[in-house]
């Protein structure tokens, strides 16, 4: 029988009305603004009728470095999600937005997969509620402003030569990275270097993401660092009259969104930072609504935990006033057999020394959240056929050599059905009272360059960070000009704990190298670009747009 597609299993399952996810939510009609029947958003009024009520327990599902072969993340965390209601538990689920550049490319969507899916999933993976759209026109009328500014006298002395403000399109398209614009004589503007970042990558998103209101989304982003006058004086939106206008377009963008998952388990999908270049985690609004209403909010940050878990504590946790109760690691014995050296065409034989020799990756990952960070965990093997019960074995023993707990994560195939094991070893974890230890990576009184080698070293193993190019000279202006006590967010590959994407398993003896620094003082933290990591991405030979269609009925495929 042949295996269903993600899609095909999406769009066979009947949808709740939104208005029934909303009651099930425990969300009056009146906080309900309907998007269709199957969406919505809620009123941030919705916060004044909670501010009152404790909060739930939170569980962040992290991962291994990623692999080709693939982990599970999101799929875990929607399972997990369903699994909790299973056995009596009101969770709810609070995920990231897709980003319409992955989406076309090869990484493909971020709403789970197989019978652990968050819906409607072509809405979800392509527009939406429009978001992404708001904040990349924020974004752009930012850039406007600002040249407009110039073109019309520069009453404020920037430096067109230092413009740090870049436009922003939610598409991976290599051709926009560095452009030259303002071309065709005077009236069409000032001609200028210039370049594109995709969306996920702006500071707007990051401060929608951190923002705990209109009020606060205003003020944050008029802090936001656009340029520098010729007097070395750095120029802010709200020093262009811009961050009224920007808030304006971002009113209805900052309101959580309202799904459901297969089994209608209430699901907020908001904000889309990616982990790699950005801090990777979805809403401190969302996140902070599933804690009111729920007993267990499940939530998940982007790629690996060396790169979203690390933000998400040292950098939301803080901003939000949140701590984790318990974490899931996230692992598929293919994805470490990888890291063990073994091509993917070759990953379903049963291969114990390339799983050996993959596993200290996960070992590592599993050291920095119980040692580093202080919190209980639980390693969830996401489940294959082609897994064997030797190869499982050796997971779960090299895993109780650390005092670790080991659960089968069978949600692709069963749904909540085969996450309730893994529920109830989070449950456990959660009123054990493990989280009491917490702790984050550095504390911000660090210099900076302490911050670096904190996470370089405690969190990565690197041997040493290294500072190139225009970092030296940053690294100074920026505590110069009193940055110095923000968080850093580290712009590093996804595939390596190393800054080079093809040092895969836990390598040790390399540096980590810093190639430019720059403040996001809206966002609040300093962004860190290590290697070769871009902030545009480009598509490769094959997009997956290649094979998305569309019929006259309106039924697309192809999309995963």
């Amino acid at each position: 029988m042949a295996i269903k597609s993600d899609i095909e299993i999406a769009q066979e399952t009947k949808l709740a009305h939104i208005g029934e996810i909303a009651e099930i939510a425990g969300v009056g009609a009146e906080y309900v603004e309907q998007y269709g029947s199957h969406k919505a958003k809620l009123d941030l009024g919705v916060f004044d009728r909670l501010k009152d009520k404790p909060n739930g327990k939170l569980v962040l599902v992290t991962a291994i470095t990623p692999t080709p072969a693939g982990e599970g993340k999101t799929t875990t965390t929607v399972g997990l999600g369903d699994g909790l209601r299973r056995i009596g538990k009101k969770s709810f689920v609070a995920l990231r937005e897709p980003s319409l550049g992955p989406v076309f490319g090869v990484k493909g969507g971020a709403a789970g997969g197989g019978y652990a899916q968050v819906v409607p999933m072509e809405d979800i993976n392509l527009h939406f509620t429009g978001d992404f759209h708001a904040i990349g026109a924020a974004n752009n009328l930012l850039a406007a402003m600002l040249d407009n500014h110039i073109y019309q006298g520069n009453a404020l002395g920037i430096d067109p030569s230092r413009i740090t403000w870049r436009r922003a399109v939610d598409m991976n398209d290599r051709q926009l990275r560095n452009v030259v614009d303002g071309l065709g004589g005077r009236s069409n503007g000032r001609p200028r270097e210039d370049g594109y970042d995709i969306t996920v990558a702006s500071e707007v998103m990051a401060v929608l993401c951190l923002s705990s209101g209109v009020t606060d989304l205003k003020e944050r982003l008029g802090r936001i660092i656009v340029g520098y006058t010729y007097e070395d004086k750095p120029v802010t939106a709200s020093d262009l009259k811009a961050n009224g206008a920007m808030a304006a377009l971002l009113k209805d963008a900052l309101k959580p969104n309202l799904v459901q998952t297969l089994e209608k388990t209430p699901a907020f999908v908001h904000g889309g930072p990616f982990a790699n270049i950005a801090h990777g985690c979805n809403s401190v609004a969302a996140t902070r609504l599933a804690l009111k209403l729920g007993d267990y909010c499940v939530t998940e940050a982007g790629f690996g935990a060396d790169l979203g878990a690390e933000k998400f504590i040292d950098i939301k946790c803080r901003m939000a006033g949140i701590r984790p109760d318990a974490v899931v690691i996230v692992a598929t014995v293919r994805a470490l057999k990888m890291h063990g050296g073994v091509p993917k065409p070759e990953l379903g034989a049963e291969n114990l020394t390339a799983l050996g020799n993959g596993l200290p990756n996960l070992l590592q990952h599993v050291d920095n959240v119980t040692n580093v960070f202080g919190l209980p965990c639980v390693v969830a093997i996401n489940a294959f056929p082609t897994d064997t019960a030797a190869e499982l074995d050796l997971v779960e023993r090299k895993c109780g050599e650390l005092g670790v707990p080991v659960a089968l994560s069978e949600v692709w195939a069963k749904g909540g059905k085969g996450g309730e094991t893994l529920a109830r070893e989070v449950v456990r974890l959660c009123e054990s009272g493990g989280g009491d230890k917490f702790k984050y990576a550095y504390e911000l009184d660090l210099p900076i360059m302490q911050k670096l080698k904190a996470i370089a070293k405690r969190v990565y193993r690197a041997e040493s960070v290294e500072l190139v190019g225009s970092a030296v000279k940053q690294i100074k202006q920026l505590e110069e000009q009193g940055f110095g006590a923000l968080p850093v967010c580290m712009a590093k590959t996804q595939y390596s704990f190393s800054d080079d994407p093809a040092k895969l398993g836990a390598p040790r003896d390399f540096k980590v190298t810093v190639r430019n620094l720059k403040v996001s003082a809206g966002a609040g933290f300093i962004v860190a670009l290590t290697g070769d990591v871009m902030t545009m991405p480009g598509l490769p030979k094959s997009p997956s747009a290649e094979r998305i269609d569309v019929d006259a009925s309106g039924r697309i495929s192809g999309l995963f």
